[in-house]
This record gives structure tokens, C-alpha cells and sequence, in this order.
């Protein structure tokens, strides 16, 4: 209609509106536009608020845009809390649910039907297969990266539920949404600017899962280990087993993939220094190491040394510890959660009391708002209360002797595969420097945080591949992080 109206010569003259607040909101964008209108030739006109083009009319125009913005912001905060509220409960507000649901109705609250989400079946399985895929590729192939998923989901002609191809953009929003795990985020980012609000902003929902919370989370830790921010492109996709954590303990520098070919036409692959690949010997005496001896020297510390059930059974203690320490602070949450909730309860029944015993006028305007605040106070609080106990009960399965010896017979296994794809993966879970100090002594650094880390994701999820910081290694500045036990 603005358009139409800006057009040389305009359409029309005049622009008949119920009230102003039909045309904007906005007071600012009001007047811009009353102004551009008028410039042109064309008049706005309200049916219900008839004011002339005086100054005293110019005045209470702008005096009730004005108001209408004002009513206008105070009606979307109470929707939006009506909402927020809404989704706390567990019912749908709108929109298209996310791949893998389908709206429900849930029943009728007089004449608004509420609704909320339940699983379909077939997007479902979809979800499922991307969370296999990212943990354990294509039938234990490895673990893929976004791109080979969508390259196999269109290869294989599994299209999304509008019929269409899959791109890098949905397969990443399936693997991060926590929605999966059963908590849907409301109101977690500006609809007008696309920015993230702060937590103390968000609602949560509750919805079925249809991945388990250990599964989530170590696809989280592999998609950050994989981001470049994180780890350099050759690092995470690199033809060699070592990329990206091996260097050379005299200068700093990264040893490369060098090849050469013998007189009899045999193609021999190294490690050696970059540096003295630059910049000769002054650069960095340089080490050259066969790439094969390398891979199997690491490999063998790792087996008979780091994966070693005695030793990994020392670091049980360590986990205990932390996890119980963990359940503390979370049933502290909860407490604090519990007394929040009983705080506004009592604050209401003391309400309650004063409106029937005449204390409290009941015409009061913001009696009703007072109420449903210190409702949505108590709601959310025993809403959270229970999710953080639910949490406490989903902790993974207790790590036993019996199950550090079968994680470390398994990443024996997987540590051997021809191709080295899980083996570059698996080594950057619990290894993230290799230093080569001559060519008969490499030193293995890593933190034993990130080995526990490892040892908590494969006691409930059947892929132990988890996020590793290349670029910023936390480990033991001059001692082997694998020195063994003493007999004491």
C-alpha cells in the first residue's frame, strides 16, 4: 500500500484507517511515513480519532502513537510471558515443530486448544542415523564430519520432510538443537535480529527425546574438535595418522609428510621438521623419522602404557570424585531451586488470605499481574527443581574394572583399523602432542582431564571420539604424562 502510494503520480490520495495505531505502532516510523506520504500528495485518515492538520491536533496525534506504542510493547511483554509460561508447561506456542516432531493435540483450555509435540517415527529415524553417523560413520566406518553426512544422505536419497536435498546448514542445526535430548529452547534469541538472549530469558520445554544426553554431548565434543577454530583443516581430514599433533622437540615446529622414492621405485613417507624444510640446517638440525615407525611407536605406548586396565583402573578414583562432586553442586541447584518455589507459594497463599479477607481490593490492576508473576516464579522453579533431578538420575552407567577392560580392548582394536580414520580420532582423544626427541625417543603429552572425559563417554555411548584442543595443548611442560605407578 506504502508503495502504491509513493508512486509518481500516487494511485490514490488518501488512506482511510480504523485508528492510527493501524497504520504504525511505531511512533518514529509513524511520523516517517505520515511525512513521506504527505510529500507525495496523500492524506492519512482516521475513521475513529477525526483530528485536524492544527497544532494542538498535530500534538495529540503524536501524544497517541505515542500510547499506542507504549500499549503496543506492554501487550507483546504479556504475551510473551503467557508464552514463556506456556512452554514451561510443556504445550506447544506455534510455528513449525523441528524435524523429527509433529504437532499433537493435547486438549482445551476453554476456547484454546493446546497442543504440544510427540515423535514422528520416520523424521525420527533420520535424527537417529545423523547421530550414528557423526559418532560411528556408516556401519563403524568412523566418525563423519557434517559434510560427509549430507554428501551420504543425498547420495543415498534420503531427502527432508519437504522432499528436498539436505545441506550442511540442517544436519548441523539436527546435531546441536538440544531439543533431541528433550529440553526445546523458547525464546532463546531476537526474532528482529537473529541475537541470542541471555539464559535468564529462556524457557524450556520439555519434549520426548530421541537421542540420549550422553549421545548429545559426545556429538558436541567431536563437531568442536572438528571446527577449524579449533583444528587446523589438515588436522581433522589429514591422510596422515599423526597430522596436527606431531613436532619436533628441538625448535617447536610441526613435522610434515615428506616422501621419497628408492632406486628400485618403492615410495618410502616421513615426519620430518618444517622448519628445517624452510629454512635448511641453520633453521633446525631437523629430525627425519619413518612415517611407519612412527605410527606404530605411538600406537604401542598408547596400547601398552596409556591403555594398560591397571592403570586406567588408578584414574577410577579421580572420576568418582568429580562426578560425586558434580551431583553436590547440581543437588544444591536443586535446593536453592525447592526454595524458590516454596518462597513464591507461601507469598501466594498470603495473597489469597488478604483477598478473602478483604485486605486487598480486587480491582486492583496489578493484582492480577502480581499473581501470575509469583505463579510463573513458582512454576519454573519446581520446572527446573525437576529437570535438575532427572539430570542427577540420568548420570551414566557406574565405570568398573570390568568396563575399563573392555574400553581398553575395544580402542586396542579400533587403534589398528588399515585405513587410520578412527585411529586419528581416536588418538586426539586421549593424546594431543607427540614430540619427537631423536629417533629413538618421542615424548607423548596429554591431559589427564581429557582421558577421563574419554573414559565417562565410553561407559554410555558406544564411540569414544571427543573434542581435542590442538591449538591450545594444557598438557605437562617437561614430564611424560604416562609415567608409571610407582610399586608403593
Amino acid at each position: 500500500m506504502i508503495d502504491a502510494a509513493m508512486e509518481k503520480p500516487p494511485t490514490f490520495n488518501v488512506i482511510v484507517v480504523h485508528s492510527f495505531s493501524r497504520f504504525f505502532r511505531d511512533q518514529f516510523q509513524f511520523e516517517f511515513y505520515l511525512r513521506k506520504l504527505a510529500k507525495n500528495g496523500v492524506k492519512l485518515v482516521s475513521i475513529t480519532q477525526d483530528i485536524g492538520d492544527d497544532t494542538m491536533s498535530v500534538m495529540m496525534r503524536k501524544i497517541m502513537t505515542l500510547f499506542d506504542e507504549y500499549q503496543s510493547k506492554e501487550n507483546g511483554k504479556h504475551t510473551l510471558r503467557s508464552m514463556k509460561e506456556n512452554a514451561r508447561q510443556g504445550f506447544w506456542n506455534g510455528a513449525r515443530p523441528p524435524i523429527g516432531y509433529r504437532i499433537v493435540v493435547a486438549g482445551q483450555r476453554g476456547a484454546k486448544v493446546k497442543k504440544k509435540l510427540e515423535i514422528d517415527p520416520i523424521q525420527a529415524e533420520t535424527v537417529r542415523m545423523m547421530y550414528r553417523m557423526a559418532l560411528n560413520g556408516v556401519e563403524n566406518s568412523g566418525p563423519m564430519g557434517l559434510k560427509a553426512i549430507v554428501s551420504w544422505l543425498n547420495e543415498n536419497n534420503i531427502r527432508t520432510r519437504d522432499g528436498g536435498r539436505w545441506g550442511l546448514g540442517a544436519v548441523h542445526l539436527v546435531l546441536t538443537r538440544t531439543t533431541y535430548i528433550g529440553q526445546h529452547k523458547f525464546n532463546y534469541r531476537d526474532y528482529r535480529t537473529k541475537a541470542s538472549k541471555p539464559k535468564s530469558e529462556h524457557a524450556i520445554m520439555e519434549v520426548p527425546p530421541i537421542v540420549t544426553e550422553a549421545e548429545f554431548r559426545a556429538v558436541q565434543r567431536s563437531l568442536t574438535a572438528r571446527s577449524p577454530k579449533m583444528m587446523a583443516p589438515m588436522a581433522v581430514g589429514g591422510p596422515t595418522l599423526l597430522t596436527g599433533i606431531c613436532f619436533c622437540a628441538c625448535c617447536g615446529g610441526a613435522m610434515t609428510l615428506r616422501t621419497g622414492t628408492s632406486s628400485v621405485g618403492r615410495e618410502h613417507r616421513y615426519y620430518t621438521c618444517s622448519t628445517k624444510a624452510r629454512q635448511g640446517v641453520k633453521g633446525c638440525p631437523g629430525i627425519t623419522v619413518p612415517m611407519d615407525r612412527l605410527n606404530d611407536a605411538v600406537i604401542d605406548h598408547l596400547e601398552s602404557r596409556l591403555l594398560d586396565p591397571k592403570r586406567l583402573t588408578l584414574l577410577m578414583d579421580q572420576l568418582i570424585e568429580r562426578r560425586d562432586e558434580w551431583v553436590d553442586q547440581r543437588r544444591l541447584h536443586v535446593a536453592d531451586l525447592e526454595r524458590r518455589a516454596t518462597e513464591a507459594e507461601a507469598k501466594l497463599k498470603r495473597l489469597y488470605e488478604a483477598i478473602e479477607n478483604g485486605v486487598v481490593d480486587m480491582s486492583d490492576p496489578s493484582l492480577k499481574d502480581r499473581i501470575a508473576e509469583l505463579q510463573a516464579v513458582r512454576d519454573q522453579a519446581r520446572g527446573d527443581a525437576d529437570r535438575a533431578v532427572s539430570h542427577i538420575e540420568k548420570i551414566g552407567p557406574e565405570i568398573t574394572a570390568e568396563s575399563l577392560r573392555t574400553f581398553a580392548v575395544t580402542a586396542k582394536k579400533k587403534l589398528r583399523n588399515d585405513d587410520g580414520t578412527f585411529a586419528r580420532d581416536h588418538i586426539r582423544a586421549v593424546a594431543q602432542r607427540v614430540e619427537v626427541i631423536s629417533k629413538t625417543e618421542v615424548r607423548i603429552r596429554g591431559l589427564r582431564s581429557e582421558l577421563l572425559r574419554t573414559l565417562t563417554a565410553a561407559s554410555g555411548v558406544e564411540a569414544a571420539v571427543l573434542g581435542v584442543r590442538s591449538f591450545e595443548p594444557k598438557w605437562r611442560a617437561r614430564n611424560d604424562s604416562n609415567v608409571r605407578p610407582s610399586d608403593s
